[in-house]
Order: C-alpha cells, then sequence, then structure tokens
C-alpha cells in the first residue's frame, strides 16, 4: 500500500472466477449495476483471466444488453487477447512445438502419471479449423464442463499452443508447480488458477499483465490508472501492474501479498464494493 489515495480509475480488469462472478457463474445485480455506472463515465470493463477465448460468452454475454457490455478479454492466462463483439483472436503468444514436446517430457517425468493437454489459440472463439484444446488420455478434466478432444501422447505437441496443462488429482496445484518449476529453466512461466492439481505454462514473460498491455498498446481502452481485481497466483502480475490492484477476501496468499488492498469474497460483491466508491 503506497498510502496515496487512489481514483477514479480509468479502466477496471478483473479476473472471473474467484472474482466477478459467485459460486453459481453469475454478474450479481449489485455488480452490474456499478459496472453499468462506472462504464456511463467513460471507464469500462476488460475481462482477464485464465478462461480460452470460448468460455467468455458464459460471462460476457451476461452484460452483452447492459451499459457495461464487454468488448475486450485478456484470456488464458495473457497469451490470447481476445475481441468479443467482433469474435476474433487479435493476439496470440504460442509455444512453439518444440518448446511444448521438452515442457511435455519434463512433466511426465517430474510428476510421473499426470496427465497434459495444450491449449491452442485458433483464430474465434470456437474455431472450426482445428480442435482448440486436445489432451492425453491421462488428462483428467478439472471442471465439469470438459471440451478437449483426446489425442496420443506424440500428438499433443503437433502444433504451437498458448498453454500446456499438468493435471494430477490428490496433488495440489502448488506442489505441482514446485516441484516442475527448477526443471524448466526459462522454457516457460509456470502458473496456476485453482489449487486441485492443475498448473499451466505459457510463453515465458507472458501473464495476464503482459496480455493487457499489449490491448492498451493496440486499442483505445484507456488504462493509465486502471484497477485489477483477482484471488489466485495467475493474478499476481496484473495485480502488480495496476495502478492499484485488489485481492479478494477469500484470494490464494500469493495474490493477497501483491495487491494493495483487501475486498471482501466474490459471494459478498468485492468487486462492486471498491467500484462503489466512484460510481
Amino acid at each position: 500500500m503506497t498510502g496515496e489515495v487512489f481514483g477514479p480509475p480509468s479502466m477496471i480488469a478483473s479476473d472471473v472466477d474467484g472474482t466477478i462472478i459467485d459460486e453459481a457463474n453469475v454478474i450479481t445485480p449489485r455488480t452490474v449495476g456499478v459496472l453499468e455506472r462506472a462504464a456511463r463515465s467513460g471507464v469500462e470493463l476488460v475481462l482477464s483471466t485464465g478462461r480460452p477465448p470460448r468460455w467468455i460468452p458464459e460471462i460476457a454475454d451476461q452484460l452483452a444488453e447492459t451499459d457495461a457490455a464487454v468488448r475486450f478479454a485478456v484470456c488464458a492466462n495473457g497469451a490470447i487477447v481476445y475481441d468479443v463483439r467482433a469474435d476474433a483472436v487479435l493476439h496470440a503468444a504460442e509455444l512453439s512445438t518444440e518448446t511444448l514436446e521438452k515442457l511435455q517430457a519434463v512433466c511426465a517425468e517430474i510428476v510421473p502419471g499426470c496427465g497434459l493437454a495444450a491449449e491452442r489459440a485458433g483464430t474465434v472463439a470456437h474455431d472450426a479449423a482445428t480442435p482448440t484444446f486436445v489432451a492425453t488420455a491421462g488428462y483428467e478434466h478439472a471442471w465439469l464442463n470438459p471440451d478437449h478432444v483426446q489425442v496420443s501422447d506424440g500428438s499433443l505437441a503437433e502444433l504451437p499452443a498458448v498453454k500446456l496443462l499438468a493435471r494430477r488429482p490428490g496433488m495440489s496445484s502448488r506442489e505441482m508447480a514446485d516441484r516442475i518449476a527448477p526443471h524448466i529453466g526459462d522454457l516457460a512461466e509456470i502458473t496456476f488458477s485453482i489449487d486441485t492439481g492443475l498448473i499451466e505454462l505459457s510463453v515465458p514473460g507472458v501473464h495476464k499483465a503482459s496480455g493487457l498491455q499489449w490491448l492498451l498498446a493496440h486499442t483505445d481502452v484507456a488504462g493509465a490508472a486502471a484497477v485489477a481485481f483477482g484471488d489466485m497466483p495467475n493474478d499476481v502480475e496484473m495485480l502488480r501492474w495496476a495502478a492499484h490492484g485488489v485481492a479478494m477476501g477469500h484470494g490464494d496468499p500469493a495474490a493477497r501479498a501483491a495487491a494493495d488492498e483487501i475486498t471482501g469474497s466474490n459471494v459478498d460483491d468485492g468487486v462492486a464494493q471498491v467500484l462503489e466508491r466512484w460510481f
């Protein structure tokens, strides 16, 4: 905490799961209301999430008919910048096939029995040209809506990908990250968004902050005085980058330590609690 008075923000960057939505994946009326008031003041919301573009409409559609309709989303932990209204991937930072093969080998050796998956960028949210999420036979999906295409171990790295995901149920994500990190050097950035045995590896230096920086450099989004909200380790860089970083009250210790402020939890409208100071 700098001690300086912040606000109002010029832009709102918010994580999705565990942050701007409740446990039913809903943006509450209270939060919608303050986002609308912010938008009418010229301050827009940019979603910044580990989700891929195909999982953005579930959230963006909740605001589509309001003044707070979302224009852009930073997806895949910053590896993808997505134009929501045009349904277009504007930018993708991809791991090469060679790097994917190396990371695949490290994960298989250091965390035996882990399942592996690759998230590919595509050009639109639902790219019919090529499967955007492929996984090996041993990959156990961490969410209730599995949408991956199963491939052989040898085919996983045949195309570039924005993320390699390693899944080991029964082990914490933090333990997986701690085990693998010393063995990948500068091959990849490593993070996690849930602590249930799932880690995500991306291009070095790619995270939500870098995705937001790309967005600001290539669009008219006003991010000079951004407020950012998040709850997990994959939000750390964004919370540090923002003019004012806010961690959710239930958040991971890493996110809380990176923030300028701690707000309430997502089920207590923590995002709205902060934004209502200005809007």
